[in-house]
């Protein structure tokens, strides 16, 4: 399913790194708020929608995909620590019900791909090659503030002792471009959301 946003004009196209977006204020942390990030520009402030918030509000099927929960029965995996990275507060929400209902109970959220990478490396200097007895997986969204996934993952990979660590790639991005840029950064899997039995399956097969 492809989803459209109609605007009525563009007046200007500015190119943002990921390490301009700042996380909101309290003044935007409130409940059900669509602000996921502010940008700074000179004495202008942009913020930063979250999207699929937003979709899912029209849809609720289309926030969850109509995943098949038949699908995803309890598995006895509450053992296993697995990190998320993604900056959607909603799309957190369903990976956090999906994942426990499925038996993943273990679940650590990160609003963006930088603080995972400081989590992971400080974990790898700590524990050394022990720290996969502390975290089993990694899933993480490609946009995302600070640091994207395709950035996170190929950090991971390129790192001496977190390389060994499984990463899947969990996104709405997800296209024959992108899977090709996930492979070169070395994702172990990629899956396009919201293909949450799909995601289970990924972490059945990469959660030993």
């Amino acid at each position: 399913m492809k989803v459209g946003f109609h605007v009525h004009d563009v007046f200007r196209i500015h190119r943002i790194s990921w390490e301009q977006i700042e996380q909101p204020s309290e003044i935007y942390q409130v409940e059900n708020s669509s602000v996921i990030g502010i940008i700074k520009m000179g004495d202008r402030v942009i913020l930063l929608l979250d999207y699929e918030k937003i979709v899912s509000e029209i849809s609720l099927q289309t926030g969850t995909g109509a995943a098949n929960f038949e699908e995803l029965s309890l598995r006895e995996r509450s053992d296993k620590n697995i990190l998320v990275a993604d900056d959607s507060p909603t799309l957190r929400a369903f990976i956090k019900k999906i994942l426990t209902e499925a038996g993943y109970n273990n679940l650590h959220f990160y609003n963006n791909g930088s603080l995972a990478r400081d989590f992971l490396e400080k974990l790898a200097e700590e524990s050394g090659d022990g720290f996969m007895q502390k975290t089993q997986l990694l899933i993480t969204d490609i946009e995302m503030p600070k640091m994207d996934g395709h950035h996170l993952t190929r950090r991971i990979k390129e790192h001496p002792v977190l390389k060994k660590l499984p990463v899947i790639i969990f996104s709405s991005l997800i296209s024959d471009e992108l899977l090709h840029k996930g492979e070169k950064v070395g994702a172990d899997a990629q899956i396009s959301k919201p293909q949450y039995p799909e995601l289970v399956k990924a972490i059945d097969r990469l959660v030993v």
